[in-house]
């Protein structure tokens, strides 16, 4: 804690630097920001159309705006930035002239509010990008300066005069002067013509476009101008300009558009109608009505057909079979059973029947009759002729049967023949077929488009919408007065705390006990406060730690030295002695330095020894004429010679910046006390101090730090200096 206090007492002892800094930088910074141009910032919100949702994704408006696709805002902040659209929105803006009212501090920009207009009647020329000072003598003449001076022209108000070449006007803005009577017409001005590339290049450096977030179709126009409303008018023109710029490009893409679809269609139509011929030509040469129906009724055909020929085979193949086991067993037919499965007509089955009636009775009739009966053969022969009719009658089904199954084939394979051709006619019914459906999907679809791109040309309309318009600020945004007052005030005080502390450490004092036992091994015997009153009680407490650390002994004979004047040697010695005196100790100071002459008291002339009046000690001049350049061993002998007759004998030794006799006085005194200033004597001292000790080995070397403690006010020091210059 004390460390940390003792960093901080040159803070505390400049102080009133500080203040006093502190409160000239706030000064400083406020007449800097009276004179300094403010700037003024508008912003402005707009939101980007996004067919993907919102209004436009509405099935009433998505169609309005057709050509517009997922916005890219980086790629709309380009457009925003671009120099067609600035220079759009600029042409709509007086901006392309400056005109200042020149003071004597400052400029000051006249947007609204100047007292004059200025038209230039050619389009380009010398006259532009260059600032002109404009002189106005009276209310009818002017004069027109270039920036070094050099006179251009004279003109008179309302009338055309030629500048480098070009011709403008310089007319009063009547409604203006008008409103405002106060308003001041005779001054100097200054004005610049910009051209438009000067123009797009001071507005691209004060304009900011910036997305409010990337996946947000939001942009955020700022601009910033000496004049708070000249901001906000580029801010909403440029925001409006891009607006309009987008319907008046989607109108003329619309347009064109239109008329390309017009083309389009109409080329589109005729080849659709020449397919169609082409469909109805082919139709026609090749019979052709619906060749899918065609063809499914000829398949069908040709599959009941193989049906009835499988069905044919399959009774060809029984009415063999059957004819294989009727031959076979021909010589005993009555006892064949054969299938008759695949002949199954009535008249066969009726004779089947009457055959087997006919073996009935026949049986019936051998049982009564011999084979050789009349009956008996009556039905044999019955039943060889229905045996017969039967036989006959199953050749004469069977090739029947052969020539149908024949026919049937024939007319498959005149069935199958239709087939042949079908590929062909399908490949090529498919190609037509093809190429107008192609036709008529493009037609459709650019029908479509047409119509769409008619409620684009219709509906002049834009889903960009300024959702924040800019307002005229109010506040600047530079300078920012707050933040430079602060920081003005902040460095002012850090400022001075640097140069309070640059100056403490260049000066490099003992300043305290710290410094002192920090860099040299020389005690300190005792330290004396800075004080005004209680003296002596202050110097009987440093006679008594003299006493108790053996330096200020009965008998001995003590050196008190420093290294200049001012540096408190007299101020201690006197008050030492001052403290023996009053304890009944005889006393005699040896002055070897002569700035004790005030000691004395009027003595008679050549008295070595004089008695002083005002301590009540004895006083022994060795700084006098006649004993200032005494040896060495006289000075010793003078001295010894008196050091049995008082308890104390005290050197005023001469200061050691001298070093004529001062390391003498140490070498040949008992104990050394050698006084260092805590405001004066410098800190390299001390290093000198302990190479003469280590050198000259003086007896018990040790320092008073004299006014301790004290760090006085720098303007109570400046005061002080003022108050004793003007004493001197």
């Amino acid at each position: 804690m004390e460390d940390n206090f003792r960093v901080l007492k040159p803070f505390f002892r400049g102080l009133p630097i500080v203040i006093l800094a502190t409160i000239l930088g706030v000064i400083a910074a406020k007449k800097y920001l009276s004179y300094v141009t403010p700037m003024y910032e508008s912003t402005a919100k707009l939101k980007l159309a996004d067919i993907g949702e919102g209004i436009p994704n509405g099935n009433l408006f998505k169609n309005f705006d057709v050509f517009a696709s997922a916005n890219k805002i980086a790629a709309e902040i380009e457009v925003l930035k671009s120099s067609e659209l600035i220079s759009k929105a600029t042409s709509e803006l007086d901006f392309n002239i400056e005109i200042y009212r020149v003071g004597s501090m400052q400029m000051v920009e006249l947007f609204e509010d100047s007292p004059f207009d200025i038209k230039v009647l050619e389009p380009e020329g010398k006259v532009f990008d260059r600032k002109f000072k404009l002189v106005v003598n009276s209310l009818s003449n002017f004069e027109i300066f270039d920036s070094k001076e050099n006179k251009l022209a004279n003109g008179t108000f309302n009338s055309p005069i030629n500048l480098l070449d070009n011709k403008i006007i310089i007319s009063f803005n009547q409604p203006l002067i008008n409103s405002r009577k106060d308003l001041k017409i005779i001054d100097n001005y200054e004005f610049e013509l910009f051209s438009n590339e000067k123009l797009l290049e001071k507005i691209n450096k004060n304009i900011d476009i910036v997305s409010v977030d990337k996946d947000v179709p939001v942009i955020r126009i700022n601009y910033k101008s000496n004049i708070p409303k000249k901001a906000a008018l580029f801010v909403n023109k440029l925001a409006e300009t891009y607006i309009y710029d987008y319907i008046e490009s989607k109108y003329k893409a619309a347009n064109v558009t239109v008329n390309f679809l017009d083309k389009q269609i109409a080329e589109a139509g005729e080849k659709l109608a020449q397919s169609e011929n082409n469909i109805e030509n082919y139709r026609n040469e090749n019979e052709i009505v619906n060749l899918r129906q065609e063809t499914e009724t000829d398949l069908r055909k040709i599959s009941q057909l193989k049906i009835q020929q499988t069905n044919l085979k399959m009774n060809l193949q029984a009415i063999d079979e059957l004819n294989r086991y009727i031959a076979f067993g021909k010589d005993n037919f009555l006892s064949l059973a054969p299938n008759f499965e695949a002949f199954t007509d009535l008249l066969s089955t009726e004779i089947i029947k009457s055959i087997k009636k006919l073996q009935a009775d026949k049986k019936d009739l051998l049982l009564t009759y011999t084979p050789s009966d009349e009956r008996v053969k009556v039905i044999d022969e019955k039943l060889n002729d229905l045996v017969s009719y039967l036989v006959e009658s199953i050749k004469n089904t069977k090739l029947n049967c052969q020539i149908k199954y024949d026919q049937i084939t024939k007319d498959i394979e005149i069935a199958e023949q239709v087939f042949v051709t079908v590929p062909g006619k399908e490949k090529n019914m498919t190609i037509l077929n093809r190429n107008f459906d192609l036709l008529q999907t493009s037609y459709n679809f650019l029908n479509e488009k047409k119509i769409e791109a008619e409620i684009a040309q219709s509906a002049k309309i834009s889903f960009h919408k300024v959702i924040t318009p800019a307002v005229v600020s109010e506040k600047p945004i530079s300078p920012n007065r707050p933040i430079i007052i602060i920081l003005s005030a902040m460095l002012s005080m850090i400022g001075s705390i640097i140069l309070i502390y640059s100056v403490h450490f260049f000066k490099a004092k003992v300043n305290d006990a710290f410094l002192i036992e920090k860099n040299t091994s020389i005690p300190i015997a005792i330290s004396t406060h800075y004080v005004t009153h209680h003296v002596e009680d202050e110097f009987q407490k440093n006679v008594l730690q003299l006493q108790l650390k053996g330096i200020l002994m009965k008998g001995n004979l003590l050196t008190i030295t420093s290294n200049d004047s001012g540096e408190g040697k007299g101020f201690n010695l006197v008050n030492i002695c001052r403290v023996l005196s009053t304890q009944k100790k005889s006393v005699l100071i040896v002055d070897a330095q002569g700035d004790l002459n005030y000691l004395k008291s009027n003595t008679i002339e050549n008295t070595e020894l004089c008695q002083s009046n005002i301590l009540n000690v004895d006083y022994l001049d060795l700084f006098s004429p006649d004993k200032k350049f005494l040896s060495n061993d006289v000075i010793k002998e003078t001295i010894n010679r008196y050091r049995n007759n008082y308890d104390f004998v005290i050197i005023n030794n001469e200061y050691l910046k001298l070093e004529s006799r001062s390391l003498l006085m140490m070498a040949i005194a008992d104990s050394n006390l050698f006084v260092l200033d805590a405001r004066k004597t410098a800190l390299k001292l001390l290093e000198r101090i302990e190479v003469l000790n280590s050198e000259y080995k003086f007896p018990q070397l040790a320092f008073i730090l004299n006014k301790m403690g004290y760090n006085p006010n720098v303007i109570v020091e400046v005061f002080n200096w003022i108050k004793s210059f003007r004493k001197k």
